[in-house]
């Protein structure tokens, strides 16, 4: 369920302050939502994979930590973020 290289490459360049960033919060929170649109549509047409149901779980889990961790770091960041993933209305 790995992201291919292309994909991930683009996704560093598009939300990373530069090509080799991976470690800043946007980047992350755009490879994870990223990784789990992925693993959901798997998931679809394989019903029985708990294991893969359980990374899921994990990843979203791990998601949620980190935006509620730029939200208290950084609201405008927070919120240009969420709404460029299309992860949730904002308020």
């Amino acid at each position: 369920m790995a992201i291919n290289l292309k994909n991930k490459s683009t996704i560093i360049e598009k939300y990373g302050k530069n090509s080799q960033d991976t470690g800043s919060v946007d980047t992350q929170v755009a490879l994870l939502t990223e990784k789990i649109s992925e693993l959901t549509e798997h998931l679809k047409s394989n019903p029985k994979d708990f294991q893969g149901r359980r990374g899921l779980i994990m990843m979203v889990g791990k998601r949620k930590r980190l935006l509620a961790y730029l939200k208290d770091r950084n609201l405008e960041d927070y919120r240009r973020l969420i709404k460029a993933l299309n992860i949730r209305e904002t308020k």
